[in-house]
């Protein structure tokens, strides 16, 4: 039986089967009732009667990762280090599981993000996009992971490979070292399990997308497996076109044995064009007007993105005992990325009011290019033990990075001189102009971090969190374009706590307040953008040198177990602050190293994951943010009340409300309906204080057929409306959200 047929039919039972209808729990239980009839046997039977040997009854157990395709709810997460339960993380965690993704053809890794509540987008001068979560950076602190280590900046991800997508919200330098006050994301990959499984899927859709993928698991011995993932994607919006290959393959011995091992090659690449942006409108009150069709592209077709990421994996486990282990994993991987775009603009004196199919666009060149190599080594010790009569459970760890990158952040060629109009995007035209190589600046850096954290029970209702971080970080940059060549360092040592308490009355109810914090160093953030040349004690010495960004996160809530233990549900309150923060625009050499002084945000986080009823599932999170200031900032408010946030303003890309919804029906044994939404609410982007993005929400749909035991036909329909919106904001223009898009999915197991 198919994994997606399994999932369908597990929605469709009405209740519980009684015990006699469960292999895997009547062997154990015949097995136990076989014992006792031996052993009231033994006692009763006469000397001359026959002892009979033991017999052992093994149930074989489904594995965890094909639960984990059948469910939108979890229940334990790695992204607190080891495995842990999610009442034990003393923070907001969301957890979007395979299910959820392979639901709403989540294929992107941006559109995984969006499904999350706290994230927005800014969009930057030279096309890539820098998340935020609770309106804090999490692309510029380097806060997205891949199987608990650090991912590389600015590449194209998806989800072809991932189990689930964990977002731990709020600061966790305790846990990860030098990163952002909004929290964490880790994609966790697919794993080799025990079991021959494999799995084929094809989408065709509008946009003259085509996407493959197969899923192959294949066990090889007792306790040994291997696992092949593939995907070839292909889609043209209008022009702005996208060619991804990836293969990803895993191989896993000694499941479940003292010592387990794996050891992993991933390799992504895209070639495409990219829909870099949308110039905008204002209303007379200042609010952003998309007036373009978002399936319009204007630049030119000889644009182009390119990026290639590839990395391999090694990992060893060794199990001390059921309740502690030692894992260590090493990984060294290859980062590329190549941009060459347009920046589309209005020809000047355009209105909304003339705006018309003949009205010139003009297109300029801009690109970025950078390259990585980064090494990285973590080990990672748990043990359940207890002492002085108290359980505890400790987490403790070293982890090693070494990056050694090149970067150009933002450079311009000769314009072309090719303008288009807006009745005639996607024109075709090819710019002859050759780009020059641009001069790479480079960057080192060396990263060395230790942590312990323990667990404490005081009672059977109460435990203590506490842990601690040492981060000892040290870069050098070198400005090639300067001459002569410019050098500068960096070296900071940095302590990072975390301190928590929870109440868990039973087992079904889990209380908690914690405090934690955060870092970023001056280098590390903005380090790449130094282009200016000038003497010692310039604004580079003074950019490098600023002292690091400090973040602290207060938090309380409850996570509970609700509908018969189908569902959990999570409340919190939160309040994010920054108070030693660079306010001002990041792409401005001249006011970086300045200090805005502080910011917070406070808000309530609002979280559900379960079935409702065993034919209803139901996904849903919410971050409300009622209060989100600049406290102190260095930025004076110019004549015209325009330009960036000052002092008692609102943060840029800080929604007060933002929602994501996903809900499926179990019509009948072989029909599955869905519905989804996302939802933002009006926003100002950063760096444009008067100008708002109006609120909007999108809706989508899906209706899945089994057509047999092993096959199904899915339809999705996203952005069913067909909404114009300001999804990813910047000074001056928008990218828009993507329009109506339907597939069809045709998914076989084998």
């Amino acid at each position: 039986m198919s994994r997606r047929s399994k999932t369908r039919r597990a929605a469709a039972r009405p209740a519980p089967a009684p015990l006699a209808q469960h292999p895997a729990v009547v062997l154990p239980l015949g097995a136990m009732l076989l014992a006792g009839s031996m052993s009231a046997l033994a006692q009763t039977a006469s000397p001359a009667e026959t002892t009979l040997k033991t017999v052992t009854v093994k149930a074989q157990a489904e594995p965890e990762e094909i639960k984990a395709k059948t469910t939108l709810r979890a229940t334990e997460t790695t992204i607190g280090k080891g495995q842990q339960a999610l009442r034990d993380i003393p923070q907001t965690v969301t957890v979007m599981t395979e299910m959820l993704l392979d639901d709403r053809n989540l294929d992107d890794f941006r559109e995984v993000l969006k499904a999350t509540a706290g994230v927005t987008f800014q969009a930057g001068e030279t096309g890539e996009e820098d998340v935020r979560l609770r309106g804090f950076s999490l692309g510029q602190a380097g806060d997205i992971y891949v199987d608990g280590l650090k991912d590389a900046p600015l590449i194209e991800r998806d989800t072809f490979n991932l189990d689930r997508v964990e977002v731990l919200k709020g600061s966790a330098s305790m846990l990860f070292g030098k990163g952002s006050t909004g929290g964490v994301v880790n994609q966790v990959s697919k794993q080799p399990f025990l079991m021959d499984q494999s799995e084929v899927s094809a989408t065709v859709g509008s946009g003259k997308s085509i996407r493959l993928t197969g899923d192959f698991n294949i066990q090889t011995g007792e306790d040994a497996a291997l696992r092949l993932n593939a995907m070839k994607h292909a889609a043209d919006n209008g022009g702005a076109t996208v060619d991804k290959t990836g293969v990803a393959g895993t191989y896993r011995w000694g499941i479940g044995q003292r010592d387990e091992f794996s050891v992993g090659l991933y390799h992504l690449e895209t070639d495409g064009t990219p829909l870099y942006n949308h110039p905008w409108f204002l209303t007379d009150g200042n609010e952003i007007i998309p007036s373009l069709p978002a399936g319009n592209y204007y630049g030119l077709a000889s644009d182009y993105l390119r990026t290639e990421t590839s990395y391999i994996n090694f990992s060893h486990k060794h199990r001390f005992s059921a309740d502690s282990e030692l894992k260590t994993t090493v990984r060294h991987g290859q980062y590329e990325r190549d941009l060459w775009a347009s920046v589309v603009r209005f020809a000047s004196g355009t209105t909304i009011d003339n705006i018309n199919d003949a009205t010139v666009i003009t297109r300029t060149p801009k690109g970025r290019i950078g390259y990585s190599d980064l090494t990285q080594v973590q080990s990672d010790f748990t043990n359940k033990f207890e002492l002085l009569g108290k359980q505890h459970d400790l987490i403790a760890g070293v982890d090693l990075s070494i990056e050694d990158a090149q970067r150009n952040n933002s450079f311009a060629g000769t314009s072309s001189g090719l303008t288009t109009t807006v009745g005639t995007p996607n024109d075709g035209d090819v710019s002859t102009v050759v780009r020059a190589d641009p001069i790479l600046n480079t960057f080192k850096t060396t990263n060395l971090g230790l942590y312990a954290q323990d667990t404490v029970a005081l009672t059977d209702t109460f435990k203590l969190v506490g842990g601690l971080r040492y981060d000892r970080f040290k870069s050098t940059y070198v400005t090639n374009a300067c001459d002569p060549v410019q050098t500068l360092e960096i070296e900071d040592g940095l302590w990072s706590p975390r301190l928590g308490v929870m109440f868990q009355p039973n087992a079904t109810s889990s209380y908690y307040a914690s405090y934690g914090t955060s870092y970023n160093t001056s280098g590390d953030t903005y380090g790449y953008s130094i282009n200016a040349c000038a003497a010692d004690g310039s604004n580079n010495a003074k950019i490098i040198n600023t002292p690091p960004e400090k973040s602290r996160n207060f938090e309380i809530g409850g996570k509970f177990e609700v509908f018969e233990d189908r569902g959990t549900l999570g409340v919190a309150l939160f309040r994010s602050e920054k108070y030693n923060e660079r306010n001002t625009d990041s792409d401005s050499a001249a006011t970086q190293m300045l200090l805005s002084g502080k910011r917070h945000a406070t808000g309530m986080e609002f979280n559900f994951a379960g079935r409702l009823t065993p034919r209803w599932d139901l996904f849903y999170n919410h971050t409300w943010i009622p209060s989100a200031k600049i406290d102190e900032s260095n930025v004076v408010l110019n004549a015209t009340g325009t330009g960036a946030q000052v002092k008692g303003d609102r943060p840029g890309l800080t929604p007060k409300h933002s929602a994501s919804l996903w809900t499926t029906y179990l019509v009948t044994d072989r029909l599955r309906l869905g519905m989804g939404l996302n939802y933002r609410s009006e926003q100002n982007p950063e760096g444009s204080r008067h100008i708002t993005a109006p609120a909007f929400t999108t809706y989508d749909a899906m209706a899945e057929y089994n057509v047999s035991e092993k096959t199904s036909l899915k339809l999705n329909v996203t952005n069913l409306t067909n909404e114009l919106y300001a999804d990813a904001l910047y000074r001056g223009f928008y990218v828009p959200g993507a329009e109506r898009r339907v597939e069809l999915t045709i998914k076989t197991t084998f």
